[in-house]
């Protein structure tokens, strides 16, 4: 079955794909006036092929001889943004750089999603922000479409110091951290159709020229009014024909091939009046997922060949898979490590909200090897684990589940409508990488995309839906049903020294802290029994919780939810309420939507933290976690939280700090003596 439903997505059988190549290309990072971070990666992968870079850092490959004189070219660069402020708390502030026609999504895209700034020594992580699911009571149903005044970039610095020491520096470009993505027999990203241009140049400039000679361009400031190509063009005078292969429109056909009247960039000294332009067909054209099938990219490969009069032309050896470095952050605190390790484990791993059997698996698996034996699954999904003498019982609970999407139909062209699982905003998903999720052990997700809008108003799409490449048939074949889940691609990374990133935050952080207090509990010292819990569902209404709490709420004495606090330490947010800085400690949620906590309780863990040294804040925030549905059986609680940024997003953030001062406050608790 794991091969059945994997035939989804392209195999490599014999070398690599011609996707696979596309897919690099498109994931080339080449902001206008840093196309050496491009060029350079395939001067390295093409070695001996003579390109030569002029000033303008313009690629040139002439091959052949004689008459006629001809010139296939293509431009590198595609728009992104560069830093125009640094503020004194830390954050980026953007304008785009590079023009041209945008979808008018182009900026919202780049909402709540991963950058990376590009230094001089590489590339530092970083985030763009977005307000937090919790504090946005009340959501305006109409809101506009995200504009450049929304767009604050968090590198994990607190200061204008901390950014400089990152290596960042005003206008550094800022792209986004997408990469190329892959689906079926699609090459998907940011101008798929200019970067697959570009590949099929290169592909044919390998080859041998028949007659004439042929001039192969890669060129740069292609979003400046193709400033790069029509400098090159100058230098060569009188040719007899121009080729440019970019974006267009072709709808019907593999790609379409048009001549354009004197555009502004063919200088008289060519002798020329008209410019043949070749474009390949695209899906979602002008958004990130800008998508090209591998079919289509051959037929262009093949346009290209003629009209540079190469045979046999191929993929191979075109294949710039190096990226431009990442840059170590500064001063990493060590010591964090071990809490980033297990965080990236357990945040990496999808479970939405009902299907959380990955992630309770990889709890299972970090947990210290005492504990694997005892934990339990009980008919809910929750995950249990008892330890200790059997008197005085508390528990602590956090939760397996992440917010994300089911799928509720399969359209006849393959085109899957979604039903959101949790709060969240669903314009951080339009748009980006999608993976549709089989709920059987050992099955490969399959890669699509979220569809977006092709023009919008309003900032909130009506419905959200998602495409894998194929028709429904296939997809039905293949095993896709009603009700599997579907999540954004993610990886979560360190940003700035202390500061971490990734979808699922909420509450894998949380399960993080629980799995590191076991570690440093020794089962023989307990004075009491500590029941550690891994709800399921709780972002769907703490269904988990409540059947926990019929079983246990008749001998348990107090719980503890371990759950975010949803801070407002943002610059999207005001501080009225929720205003819990990062970097200050763990939390003590002590009111929110759902509970209270009892003040004599509060002091007794506050003298806890202040005897053991641990930073612990107090504050207010909204939102509802597990242990309210105890308080209903008289059971005494209270929400021990980390503060968190840009919830239900796939940027949350957090501090390290806080959560290690997390896992020690959980740790006291369990092991004090009263």
């Amino acid at each position: 079955m794991l091969l059945l439903v994997c035939s989804l997505d392209l195999v490599a059988q014999d070398g690599v794909l011609p996707v696979d190549v596309l897919r690099n290309w498109i994931a080339l990072d080449a902001p206008p006036g840093s196309e050496h971070v491009a060029t350079n990666s395939i001067m390295r992968a093409m070695p001996g092929w003579k390109w030569k870079r002029d000033a303008l850092g313009n690629l040139i490959l002439r091959k052949g001889s004689g008459s006629p004189r001809r010139v296939v070219a293509c431009g590198l660069d595609r728009p992104g943004f560069s830093v125009t402020e640094i503020t004194d708390d830390g954050y980026l502030r953007l304008r785009e750089a590079g023009a041209g026609r945008q979808h008018s999504l182009w900026v919202q895209f780049h909402e709540g999603q991963r950058v990376r700034v590009l230094t001089r020594a590489g590339f530092v992580p970083g985030v763009v922000i977005v307000k937090s699911t919790h504090l946005q009571g009340g959501r305006v149903v109409n809101a506009p479409v995200a504009t450049l005044n929304d767009l604050w970039v968090d590198v994990g610095a607190a200061s204008k110091a901390e950014v400089q020491q990152l290596g960042i520096e005003m206008l550094n470009p800022v792209v986004r951290d997408f990469g190329g993505w892959s689906y079926g027999k699609f090459a998907a990203g940011q101008l798929a159709g200019v970067r697959v241009g570009c590949a099929a140049v290169a592909g044919v400039a390998q080859g041998k020229v028949n007659s004439g000679e042929t001039i192969f361009l890669i060129t740069t400031l292609r979003s400046f009014g193709f400033d790069g190509l029509e400098a090159t063009l100058r230098s060569l005078g009188r040719v007899d024909g121009v080729t440019l292969v970019d974006a267009g429109d072709s709808v019907n056909e593999a790609f379409s091939q048009r001549l354009v009247e004197k555009p502004p960039y063919l200088p008289e000294s060519t002798g020329l009046t008209t410019v043949t332009v070749l474009s390949p067909r695209v899906r979602y054209a002008g958004t990130l997922v800008e998508s090209v099938n591998v079919d289509d990219a051959e037929k262009l490969l093949a346009a290209v060949a003629t009209v540079a009069n190469v045979s046999n032309p191929n993929w191979a050896d075109v294949y710039p898979d190096d990226r431009w470095p990442q840059k170590a952050n500064a001063a990493v605190v060590s010591n964090l490590a071990d809490v980033a390790e297990v965080l990236k484990t357990l945040a990496d791993v999808p479970a939405v909200s009902g299907h959380e059997r990955p992630v309770r698996e990889a709890i299972i698996a970090a947990l210290p090897a005492w504990a694997r034996p005892l934990t339990r699954t009980d008919n809910e999904g929750n995950l249990i684990l008892e330890v200790g003498p059997d008197r005085d019982p508390l528990m602590f609970v956090a939760h397996q589940d992440e917010v994300g999407f089911e799928v509720t139909n399969i359209a006849d062209d393959g085109v899957v409508s979604l039903r959101a699982r949790g709060g969240l905003f669903q314009s951080l998903w339009e748009g980006q990488p999608a993976l549709l999720h089989f709920d059987r052990a050992g099955v490969e997700p399959s890669r699509g995309v979220f569809v977006p809008r092709e023009t919008a108003v309003n900032k909130q799409p009506e419905t959200l839906t998602a495409w894998f490449g194929t028709d429904g048939a296939t997809l039905k074949q293949f095993g896709v049903t009603a009700g599997l889940s579907v999540t954004a691609d993610k990886h979560a990374t360190r940003i700035g020294n202390t500061r971490f990133t990734a979808r699922a935050l909420d509450d894998r952080a949380g399960s993080t802290a629980l799995i590191l207090a076991a570690r440093r509990i020794q089962p023989a010292t307990l004075k009491r029994k500590v029941i550690l819990a891994w709800s399921v569902r709780e972002e769907t209404g703490l269904e988990g919780a409540m059947a926990l709490a019929k079983q246990y709420a008749a001998n348990v004495k107090r719980v503890y939810s371990i759950d975010t606090f949803v801070s407002s330490d943002s610059p999207a947010e005001t501080t009225r309420f929720a205003h819990a800085p990062l970097g200050n400690g763990a939390v003590i949620r002590g009111l929110d939507n759902s509970a209270v906590a009892p003040p004599a309780e509060m002091d007794r863990i506050l003298n806890i933290a202040r005897l053991q040294g641990i930073p612990l804040q107090v504050g207010a925030t909204n939102g509802g976690t597990d242990g309210s549905d105890f308080v209903r059986y008289g059971v005494l609680h209270v929400s021990l939280s980390w503060p968190g940024r840009y919830s239900h997003s796939p940027v949350e953030v957090l501090d390290l700090r806080d959560l290690q001062a997390l896992e020690r406050v959980i740790y006291a608790i369990a092991v004090s003596q009263d």
